[in-house]
């Protein structure tokens, strides 16, 4: 379990800001960009690969920089493109309104070329461990983070584009990065071995390293694969396990995303952001995603914003609301008054890219560059847990987990959110898809949610969404590049 990290730099950021590209050139160009470089870590072994990694999730293209926040948040109906109406326009009619474009170069090009780029890397070291024949402890450490890592890598692949090429080689020039592409199941299967080798070996915990892949995240991740491959009884299985390893859901849903909840006893992943005194290792995933104003309400670029079906889906009285959406012309909660709208251009923004007006004074920034972006949380765990457990039969006992979740989210206020009671699998299965929404609201869940629940025509439909759209077009670039090789999803 990871412990909190109040306002306080982990050494793991220390060492990331020492191998990632930020904004602060003149810095870092005595580096290669985003990779480790020899001599970096005193650690010896397979460490500073390793540690490459952690930095090429945070600045590979479309894995948790602004093109996530098309492909997982905008395409839902909780979200809408946001900013002005004018501004990305092209994209928000790609996305919000399911005319996708396999020709789009800046977003989906980046999607696909960052995630095999991760994953090459990944190959890399897996590549040169195999080559060096060592089996010590810390090797096989550092394989099974290059593992769980190409496993997300993949698993985030496979939800957007379905049937994608498996390339497991190293990749030294353009003819090596052709390949067909495999199934489903073949992609699942290979990351079912990635994962089951990881879960292995992997510690619990970093003490010191807050950030570094555990036995925890490997295993849910596994759990989460099998949820969406209805395979209920394995994903109970391996979320079960977790229940036990000690993760606790953060006392207070409000401060969650705040800087103070980062690395909190509810942390299963998390990429890891850096605020230093003129040093920023972070990306544009939350800035992307801040207030659009002026002056002191310049705080980002103001996409992703809640929709009004999102702001109406809340219980009455459910905090979570006051957490998740930031009204203009109200209050933030924090002793400031929101602009009205107009002048902003929207009415609600995401509240979980918000930062404390005190956090933006003491790093002298109106931008937020330092909270983590939280992958799984253990709320996910409980909610998935009790998924399996309903489409199992046994409703009652998916009944006390969803509870759980409800019972952080209303805290000492008694006479919100009570406990669900029904037991019957119908109700119990609503229930989870009310909480699953609530819970993981502007987070990039509520989409694929939708798809595997088999939801998405009658939620999304009247917003263009065919059946077709619940996987993306394969990049033109990419088919382009092949030869002919890869073949476009059907229905393009």
């Amino acid at each position: 379990m990871k412990k909190n990290n109040i306002l306080k730099i982990s050494v793991l950021a220390i060492l990331f800001a020492l191998v990632i590209t930020s904004c602060d050139d003149d810095f870092l160009d005595r580096k290669p960009l985003g990779v480790a470089a020899q001599g970096d870590l005193g650690a010896g072994g397979f460490e500073e690969s390793a540690f490459g990694l952690y930095g090429k999730l945070r600045t590979e293209a479309g894995i948790t920089d602004f093109s996530r926040v098309w492909f997982e948040s905008v395409r839902s109906d909780d979200a809408a493109k946001g900013s002005t109406v004018t501004d990305a326009a092209s994209l928000g009619n790609i996305f919000e309104s399911f005319n996708y474009d396999a020709a789009e170069g800046w977003i989906t090009r980046g999607n696909w070329q960052g995630h095999y780029r991760l994953i090459y890397a990944c190959n890399d070291l897996l590549v040169a461990i195999e080559e060096s024949g060592l089996s010590d402890e810390g090797t096989l450490i550092n394989k099974s983070e290059a593992l769980v890592i190409r496993a997300f890598a993949y698993f985030d692949l496979r939800r957007d584009f379905g049937e994608v090429p498996l390339i497991l080689h190293k990749v030294v020039s353009p003819i090596d990065e052709i390949a067909p592409k495999s199934t489903i199941a073949e992609v699942d299967a290979q990351i079912i071995e990635d994962l089951t080798f990881a879960k292995e070996y992997l510690p619990m915990n970093w003490a010191s390293y807050p950030g570094r892949a555990t036995k925890g995240f490997a295993q849910t991740l596994l759990g989460k694969l099998y949820l969406y491959q209805q395979n209920w009884s394995a994903a109970a299985n391996e979320l079960a396990a977790v229940l036990s390893y000690g993760y606790v859901l953060h006392n207070d849903f409000a401060t969650l995303f705040l800087q103070e909840g980062d690395n909190s006893s509810e942390s299963i992943f998390e990429i890891q952001f850096l605020r230093l005194a003129g040093v920023n290792y972070s990306n544009n995933y939350w800035e992307s995603q801040g207030v659009r104003g002026s002056g002191s309400w310049d705080l980002g670029w103001g996409f992703n914003v809640p929709t009004q079906g999102l702001v109406d889906a809340f219980e009455v009285g459910d905090p979570r609301k006051e957490a998740t959406i930031l009204f203009s012309g109200q209050t933030d909660g924090h002793g400031l008054m929101v602009p009205t709208s107009p002048p902003l251009a929207q009415p609600y923004w995401n509240k979980k890219a918000y930062s404390l007006p005190s956090e933006r004074t003491a790093y002298s920034e109106n931008k937020n560059h330092w909270a983590n972006i939280k992958i799984l949380r253990y709320a996910d765990v409980l909610l998935m847990y009790a998924e399996a457990l309903n489409e199992s039969g046994q409703s009652s006992l998916a009944v006390d987990y969803i509870n759980l979740v409800r019972a952080r989210a209303r805290g000492v206020n008694a006479s919100v959110l009570p406990d669900i009671i029904a037991t019957d699998q119908a109700s119990v299965r609503n229930a989870i898809k009310q909480e699953r929404r609530v819970e993981f609201a502007m987070e990039g869940e509520r989409f694929y949610d939708l798809v595997r629940w088999g939801d998405a025509i009658a939620v999304l439909g009247p917003l263009g969404y065919q059946t077709k759209n619940a996987l993306y077009p394969i990049p033109q670039y990419a088919i382009d590049q092949s030869g002919g090789v890869l073949i476009q999803n059907p229905n393009y």
